[in-house]
Parts: structure tokens; sequence; C-alpha cells
């Protein structure tokens, strides 16, 4: 059998038990004696700052407490309470830099509580159960529309359907979770569980899901209006930004949520193409995912290039330095200006950065990447704005979500307000789902 050829984007550079391995649970779960070890750590704070650097504000001492106890599924009842995506958040969320990073353990020892796989054992316990954890107040006869069926929409349309509301989710893809089963790596929601846990989300009853409805094509947002007691939008980010560069438009040239997408809904990791050398241009953790994924994927060299310094990176120091365990080279303070080639990518050129007190500015020094795959990982921003209000690039919302259309809502990354964190997203959905609850009740 003739050798493939190794320049270019091919599929199956590796073997599929290194894919498996490549691809397996970045944090593996704990099992029932390691949890009661890891709680046992816990000091309890009064005043547990862990419990501040949650945007959901979950209660964590009390539920690292219930673990302690033997009782994780008591302790999942007051997870899910303030964060029914509790099981996702547990193995996406920057623990590092949020709860964790605020652990009274990492001030003193460096070494915090493992408060992120905590989380999971007692919400995967909850979630293998049958049934759903929550039942419905008595139906109000109110009806919301909800309109993506991301984390924000997900949380708001379980909070409403608890309430009694009935809720119609409009999703533009196949698949309800939005980012959580588009646009994260692999390798941290193994085993389909973002679809999973979607579906159990659900399971409270009194919602419906529509897929393949996208808002601008299949719905209108005066029409929602107008059908319905209230909208939520939850539509997420759907355009991608582009880079700008010299050169033609050339062959291997892409945008990373494409990608990601694409590796999370094979079937078959071995039919993915993939470069030889694949640079990657971004700084967020969708840049982080992308890298190690084309590492994973049998990539020879994998380059993520960041046009600041190192700690101005979306991306967290942790995320930073998996990638460089798992074979990323990271360079910083270099921006892309032009990319070469003839009808196929060959090269991508950068020119040195540095900042000062009048911001970033190029230094003239430039040099060359040979590339045959480059990934886009410079951010997202809002497409139609459906007549919103918008700063910044994102929908303007008051309070708890409120617009300033009559009747709408909004939260997510496509609001103002957010980090673009999965874990925030679900706080904006719950408390726009209180709002929404209160003005209907009045």
């Amino acid at each position: 059998m003739p050798a493939q050829p190794q320049t270019g984007p091919i599929a199956g550079r590796l073997p599929a038990d290194v894919l498996a391995r490549n691809f397996s649970d970045l944090h593996p779960p704990l099992s029932a004696h390691e949890a009661r070890v890891a709680a046992d750590r816990c000091y309890f704070c009064h005043d547990a700052p862990c419990v501040t650097a949650c945007p959901t504000e979950i209660d964590i001492p009390l539920f690292i407490r219930e673990i302690q106890a033997g009782r994780p599924e008591t302790a999942a009842r007051e997870i899910f309470e303030a964060n029914i995506l509790g099981g996702m958040c547990a193995r996406v969320c920057p623990t590092e830099v949020l709860c964790e990073g605020a652990c009274v353990r990492e001030a003193a020892e460096g070494k915090p509580v493992q408060i992120g796989l905590l989380q999971r054992h007692a919400t995967d316990s909850l979630m293998a159960r049958q049934g759903h954890p929550f039942t419905r107040a008595p139906r109000t006869g109110k009806r919301v529309a909800v309109v993506g069926a991301g984390p924000a929409g997900l949380a708001c349309a379980h909070r409403l359907a608890r309430h009694g509301h009935d809720v119609v989710i409009f999703e533009g893809a196949p698949k309800p979770g939005g980012l959580n089963e588009y646009g994260i790596a692999a390798y941290k929601t193994v085993d389909d569980f973002a679809a999973r846990e979607a579906a159990w989300i659900m399971g409270i009853g009194g919602i419906e899901l529509r897929h393949e409805q996208w808002l601008g094509r299949d719905v209108r947002l005066d029409a929602l209006r107008e059908e319905y007691d209230a909208v939520f939008l939850g539509i997420g980010l759907s355009d991608v930004n582009a880079l700008g560069l010299e050169g033609p438009p050339l062959e291997g040239v892409h945008d990373a949520v494409t990608f990601i997408s694409a590796l999370r809904q094979t079937e078959d990791l071995s039919t993915l193409p993939i470069g030889r050398d694949v640079v990657v241009i971004g700084g967020g953790m969708t840049a982080i995912d992308c890298a190690v994924q084309a590492k994973g994927l049998g990539a020879e060299t994998v380059t993520l290039v960041y046009r600041r310094a190192r700690e101005r990176m979306g991306a967290s120091l942790y995320e930073q330095e998996l990638a460089a365990r798992r074979g990323v080279r990271l360079i910083y303070e270099a921006a892309p200006v032009a990319v070469e080639g003839e009808g196929r990518l060959s090269a991508v050129v950068f020119e040195r950065m540095a900042e000062g007190p009048d911001g970033l500015a190029p230094t003239g020094e430039r040099f060359s990447l040979s590339a045959d795959q480059l990934f886009r990982a410079v951010g997202q921003r809002l497409g139609d704005a459906n007549g919103l209000e918008i700063a910044h690039g994102k929908v303007v919302t008051q309070g708890r979500g409120r617009t300033g259309m009559d009747k709408v809502w909004a939260g997510g990354d496509c609001a103002g307000g957010g980090d673009d964190l999965t874990v925030t997203a679900v706080a904006q959905g719950r408390d726009a789902a209180e709002d929404i609850h209160g003005s209907l009740m009045e």
C-alpha cells in the first residue's frame, strides 16, 4: 500500500488506539472513596470565598459536607438548585480561576480543594438515577418562547417550566446544547454528555424543543412577541471574526469553531483531516481547545500565536500549560499579517507586537511559520440584532436580562455583562427566568 502524502490536511494520521487515548476524559471521575477523601480537605468556611467566586453562587461548603457524610445525591440537589447545568460546569468551568482559585487551601498551600471533581461526583450520582429531581408547579397558563438551546436557554427554560409555565425552545441546530454540544473540546465532555444533560434537563416536563428554527429565517421576533407572553433570547454569537490578512484566499484556512463542531459530531476521529503543520491564532478557550485537538489528531507541529502577553490571554494559565504539555507551542506578542501559498496555504507571516502606554503596536520585526492548515480563533460576533439595542457587539440588557424591547429578555454570550463562560450563561438564563416569572405573575 503506497504511503500517504504527509503535507496538507489528511485523515487517519494516527491509529485508532492512540486517538482514543488522546481524546479520553481529561479529568476522570472520582470514586466514592476518593470523593470522601477530597471532601475531608474542605475547611467549610463560614464566609466561603469559593461561593463568591462562583457566578451561580452554589453553596460549595454545604454540598461538600454532604459528600463527606456519604450523601452525594443530596449534595447534587444543592448544586442543581443554583445551577441546573452543574454537571457540565463541573467538567468545563475554569475552576482554577473561579472557585478553586479562591479556595483558602490554594492561598495557603497552592493545592485547592478539588471542587470541580467533587461537583461532578455529586451531579453524576444524581443524574444516573431515573426521573428528575424537581417537579413542576401547577400550570400557570403562560407561554414563553426561548430562542436558543444553549446553556442560557436551557437554564431559563428549566426554571420557567419549574414555575409552571409552558416553554417552547426554538433551536437552529439539529441538537440542543449550544457550545456545550458544538464548541467545547471533546476530551472535556466525553460519552455524549452534553446531549444527555440537555435531555435530562428537559425531563422536568413542560418544555417543547423545535429544531431547525433560526431567528430571522424561520421565526421572527415580532411574531414571537405576539404569540407568547414573554421571549428569552439565548442565541449566542453566530458570526466569526475575520483576520483581514494580506494575501489571496487559500485552501487550508478555517475557523476554529467549525473545526471543533465537526470534531464533536463525528463518530470516527480517524476520518477527520488534519494538517502536518498547524497554526492557531487566538488567545481564548476556543484557541486552546482547537490547538490541543489538532495535536491529538496527529498534527506534527501545532503553534498557537497570541498578539498580547501571556497573562493577557483569555485562556487560563492552567489551560495554556495543558496545551504545552500536549505538545502545542505557544508564541506570545505576535499578530498575523499575511498568508502565503499558491492555491494552498504554505506559511503564515507574523509581526512582533509591543504593548505600551498607547496600547498594542507593531515593532516592525516579522517572522514566518510554515503551515498547511490555519485556524482562526479570534472571537465571534452577534449576527442579526433583530431590532434590539447593541453595545460593544452585544445585546444591551438591564437588571436580570431585560432588553429595551417589551416582553424580551436576553442572556448568555449574546448579551452584555457576561464573560463567555458556560456558568455565567447559566446564571443569566436562570436570573432572567426569575424576572420573567415575576413579571408574568404580577
